[in-house]
């Protein structure tokens, strides 16, 4: 049976690794251990922040929706309860859309609400 050396493997998967901890400090960009620890954890908050940033927008979301349908005299909670009554179905990063770039439009809603 021939031998086989895995060390042309290795080396690229090693590379590969290195290039993604770029600009990390000290040795967790360079030594291939600390680097792969650090960078596992890196992943772990990325996947966390995508999550917090959607938390996020849907705040900002229903923030816009509450001020566009107060200044129309309807609050937020009347404002989504009529929606789904009337069964518009919109959500809420469209309405804020609606609400910021075409406020006539939104008023049209908020009066098929009411």
């Amino acid at each position: 049976m021939t031998r086989v050396k895995r060390g042309i493997a290795t080396k690229k998967r090693h590379k590969k690794l290195l290039k993604q901890t770029k600009g990390f400090w000290g040795q967790r960009k360079n030594v291939f251990k600390r680097a792969k620890e650090t960078l596992l954890r890196a992943m772990a908050f990325a996947y966390v922040g995508r999550k917090l940033l959607k938390r996020d927008m849907r705040s900002l979301f229903i923030t816009r929706i509450k001020a566009a349908s107060e200044a129309q005299g309807l609050k937020y909670n009347k404002f989504i309860s009529g929606l789904k009554r009337e069964n518009i179905q919109l959500n809420r990063k469209m309405l804020s859309q609606i609400a910021v770039y075409d406020p006539h439009t939104f008023e049209h809603i908020v009066s098929l609400v009411k």
